[in-house]
């Protein structure tokens, strides 16, 4: 049997080979779900000299892979236990990475390349799975090869895999785990080509659930206490979703039922035909698992019900209808979700989506690289006024679809200098100002870039405030600035809590000395990320307030004199302490 490449298979290739022929920095090529990686991995392994390894993190994706390459009548070892096969003989090795980093003393020969499938799954932890293996492969090859695929470049928790874009933005920053993406191809493109099945998202006109109320960490989950507890006060809604999913899967071949939690699960399970439903959990044995998988396949199975199991490495065409019932807030797991049942097979002219759980992700739009927030914030674009270059971060909108505010912390434009190399602009949106040189610093820094002096914990800051009976410290949930009635040169900044409560200071414009203070900590923050404005007269401050972007924390000291007098802002906060408006923890 012999094959022939898509253009944009063979791009990839092309694109991997150019790319490591100059560099031995980790690469990655981002192709959609039912693009076909695994022959983009066939032919890169058909290509290669030396000995190569192909990682996955699930048997199903090692198997697949395989016997992909196999088909073409080529000969493949297997590194797996699930598969009863732990062979390291053939020049070409499929494997389970769990099963590879509990053998690393066979990793004793000299391999070119690594590949890494669904590559998303690599953490940036030097004592991860994926970098033990890698690094003992580098004991034999200090130039080893590593090339990552994936249809989700990212991480909740960890946002992008990969520092920077072959098109010249960042993503990530130097720690990702992959250097470049080197290739790309969009979702809409491989609908537009009839390469993939065209999604249609349905609302969930009859019931849905509302898991807003539920606290996710920082990876986006949500616990199984958590959503059971929710989930029992809404079994007429389930019931409801149900009926619903029978009655619009009549003209359906095959259906896949995303449940939020094991008990969720079984009582999905009780509302369908039992004779043509399945319930797969992570507690289901393998033998089982595999019979219940091949019988759905072979359509022996109408209805597959499943808890985070089947959302990678599972491969049925005929899917044509998928109902999401689980709450996540990673578009990555979403569009994983979604992609299976993109892929083409006969007689299949479309995919029914209906997200019953109210996640209201665009399925074509891309991931900002951070935890979504607020159920309101959409991507928005952002020009940065340093370099021009086009961000896209989280932010909040108007009726008009103009940017009112958003959430992005650092440009992500790369500038080439004088020698070729690429650097990331230095423009900040959000930033901490260090207080022993006044350069500016991620929000999260505990070190200053340009100094290395120690930076002043914020949380120490308000701990400090809040042991003094002399101190008051205000969650500030706005601000509004008035000029004083006798001299137009003097503006009044009041600092509003949510609770109504405020303090003020004063700015008297017609002195150096705090024009250069009133800059510095409001003039570059602006909600909307326009050019930062140099105020030159309190009538221009006052006239453009409402660009002004209010600090997360005022603290203020009591004076004999004058009342509450501002000691201090923290603007841009990132700590442990709540914010004004934010729901307790």
């Amino acid at each position: 049997m012999t094959y022939v490449l898509r253009p944009y298979q063979q791009e990839a290739v092309d694109r991997t080979v150019a790319h490591f022929r100059k560099t031995s920095d980790p690469a990655l090529i981002v192709l959609p779900t039912g693009a076909g990686k695994s022959l983009v991995i066939a032919e890169l392994a058909r290509i290669a000299r030396k000995k190569i390894l192909v990682l996955a993190h699930v048997k199903e994706l090692v198997e697949q892979n395989a016997e992909k390459y196999k088909s073409f009548g080529l000969q493949a070892s297997i590194f797996a236990a699930g598969l009863k096969q732990k062979s390291l003989v053939q020049q070409v090795t499929f494997a389970s990475i769990q099963s590879l980093s509990r053998n690393l003393e066979q990793l004793n020969e000299h391999y070119s390349l690594v590949i890494i499938d669904e590559c998303h799954r690599v953490s940036g932890e030097r004592d991860s799975q994926y970098q033990k293996v890698i690094v003992a492969l580098k004991v034999h090859n200090p130039q080893l090869k590593v090339l990552g695929l994936t249809a989700t470049p990212y991480r909740m928790g960890m946002g992008w895999v990969y520092y920077r874009h072959y098109h010249g933005f960042v993503r990530g920053d130097r720690a990702s785990p992959f250097r470049e993406c080197i290739f790309e191809l969009p979702l809409r493109y491989m609908i537009k080509h009839h390469y993939l099945t065209a999604p249609k998202e349905v609302d969930a006109a009859i019931s849905h659930y509302d898991f807003s109320s539920l606290q996710s960490d920082s990876f986006g989950r949500y616990t199984a206490d958590d959503m059971n507890q929710l989930l029992e006060k809404h079994s007429r809604a389930t019931k409801a979703i149900m009926q619903q999913v029978i009655q619009y899967s009549e003209q359906r071949q095959g259906i896949m039922i995303f449940a939020a939690t094991v008990l969720h699960a079984k009582e999905v399970y009780g509302y369908l035909p039992e004779q043509q439903t399945a319930l797969i959990t992570g507690d289901t044995p393998n033998a089982e698992r595999d019979r219940i998988i091949i019988a759905f396949k072979q359509r022996q199975l109408k209805y597959l019900v499943n808890v985070s199991v089947l959302t990678t490495g599972f491969d049925a065409p005929h899917v044509d209808f998928i109902a999401i019932l689980r709450p996540t807030e990673s578009v990555s797991l979403y569009q994983q979700i979604v992609g299976r049942g993109l892929r083409l097979s006969e007689g299949k002219t479309e995919c029914l989506v209906i997200d019953y759980a109210g996640n209201g992700f665009d399925l074509f739009y891309p991931e900002v690289g951070s935890k979504k927030g607020d159920g309101d914030n959409v991507p928005v674009q952002v020009l940065c006024p340093g370099c021009g270059f086009a961000n896209i971060f989280w932010g909040k909108t108007d009726t008009q679809g103009k940017v009112v505010e958003h959430f992005g912390r650092r440009c992500q434009g790369l500038l080439e200098g004088n020698d070729g190399s690429k650097e990331q602009c230095d423009y900040r949106f959000r930033f901490k100002e260090c207080e022993a040189c006044g350069a500016q610093n991620d929000i999260a820094a505990r070190q200053c870039q340009s100094c290395h002096e120690v930076m002043a914990d914020p949380d120490d800051k308000l701990r400090a405030a809040l042991n003094l009976k002399d101190a008051l410290v205000l969650r500030c949930s706005g601000l509004s600035v008035v000029s004083l009635a006798n001299n137009e040169h003097i503006i009044k900044v009041i600092y509003y809590d949510e609770d109504g409560a405020s303090c003020d200071e004063i700015y008297d414009f017609s002195k150096s000395g705090a024009r250069y203070v009133f800059n510095k900590q409001f003039a570059q923050r602006t909600a909307n990320g326009q050019t930062p404005t140099e105020y030159r007269s309190a009538r221009q401050v006052i006239a453009g307030q409402m660009q002004l972007v209010a600090p997360d924390f005022v603290i203020a000291r009591k004076s004999k004199k004058y009342g509450w007098k501002v000691a201090d802002k923290l603007f841009d906060y990132q700590g442990n302490f709540r914010k004004a408006n934010q729901l307790s923890c």
